[in-house]
């Protein structure tokens, strides 16, 4: 497993016109921003991976970024809707010419309006309720399909020394189930939203947000990129994924050519028959049972796998443990080292060993890497 550093390494300033003396070791270039007012932006010439954008510093936070945890069941899901959505966008904005950087153009009150029911604003993508409607009815008829919005900006280089606006990515966090009470305080019902009307408000509502930010003059001409993203049940410890996403070119209202994604993540060890885990929930259970041979008392042994076209590309597992000396963990994690490069030869496997302390151990190894990295931390 390679490891890598980060170096604090800089090789261009950006700024809008003449404001800033420059730098002679830096490349002047003017940012475009929707404010026209001077700013100073560095691109950072380091990329730890190619899978990963470089990212514009300063670092600008989401103009609607507090409504994720509001909004988002489980801290599973806020993650994943963002850097799923990032994953995505890669299919679009290639990480080499594209530098990323939170969304800027939909304010958190234009987001709290939009996933609103239109009953309640005008502006609500959710369908409108009456207060004749019984909750059953709400539920079975009128549930809220759009739970949250995440807006994610594109940046790239232009020839003659500008960074502009080159794409933007906007991720619909869709409900799977849709909870409702009968009486205040009451408890809490599940009814489950079919997989094709999720499929079909989503593509709805994807159009009609196009459409509002085609109407702004700044947003017009750049391409805009919708994934639809399933969102898991509220007592799930894995996260949903993105299953669609289309594009809207260059000028054009309409998006086209959705294209079908296909990913998921499993939790292991699973009862799950399908053929996709038989050969990871095997190993894993191999797994496991070498690390209770370690221990007297139970300890419990969570994995994570994340595929995509039916093919893992990651193992995730974490281990929480009660230690009391270093000697101990360092004994452990020696010989947890062992244990997985003998059960997961041909995947990339991260294993995180936890205490109440915080985190006592890191394996990481590639697929088909014979030397694990490790790190015990202090």
């Amino acid at each position: 497993m390679k490891s890598f550093r980060l170096i604090p390494a800089i090789v261009a300033a950006a700024m809008l016109v003449g404001c800033v003396p420059s730098n002679k070791k830096e490349t002047e270039l003017t940012q475009e921003t929707q404010q026209e007012k001077a700013e100073t932006t560095i691109i950072p010439s380091l990329k730890i991976d190619e899978s990963f954008y470089r990212t514009l510093i300063p670092y600008k936070e989401s103009a609607s970024r507090g409504l994720v945890v509001s909004n988002i069941y489980t801290k599973y899901d806020m993650k994943e809707v963002e850097t799923g959505l990032m994953r995505l966008s890669q299919n679009e904005f290639d990480t080499e010419n594209y530098y990323f950087q939170e969304g800027q153009y939909l304010a958190e009150s234009t987001v709290s309006s939009w996933l609103a029911r239109s009953s309640q604003t005008e502006d609500g993508l959710n369908p409108p309720t009456t207060d004749a409607m019984t909750p059953e009815e709400r539920a079975t008829k009128a549930p809220v399909y759009l739970a949250h919005i995440v807006e994610q900006n594109y940046l790239t280089k232009t020839d003659d020394n500008k960074v502009r606006l080159g794409g933007i990515s906007i991720g619909l966090a869709l409900n799977s189930i849709y909870y409702y009470q009968k009486e205040q305080y009451g408890e809490y019902y599940e009814e489950p939203i079919p997989e094709a009307a999720l499929v079909e408000q989503g593509k709805k509502m994807a159009a009609e947000i196009v459409s509002r930010m085609r109407s702004r003059e700044e947003l017009k001409d750049v391409p805009i990129v919708v994934g639809l993203f399933k969102q898991q049940a509220r007592n799930e410890i894995i996260p949903g994924a993105y299953f669609t996403y289309g594009v809207a070119k260059e000028g054009q209202n309409d998006l086209s050519d959705w294209k079908a994604i296909d990913e998921e993540y499993v939790m292991f060890p699973t009862d799950d028959s399908q053929n996709i885990y038989r050969d990871v929930s095997n190993n894993f259970k191999y797994f496991k049972q070498d690390v209770d041979k370690y221990f007297a008392n139970y300890t419990s042994v969570i994995g994570t796998g994340f595929y995509q076209n039916k093919k893992i590309q990651k193992l995730t597992v974490e281990i929480p443990i009660q230690f009391f000396g270093a000697a101990e963990v360092r004994g452990f994690t020696q010989y947890l080292t062992g244990v997985l490069i003998n059960q997961f030869d041909n995947i990339n496997v991260e294993v995180s060993v936890t205490s109440m302390n915080g985190p006592e151990a890191l394996i990481m190894k590639d697929a088909n890497d014979k030397d694990p990295y490790v790190h015990i931390y202090d």
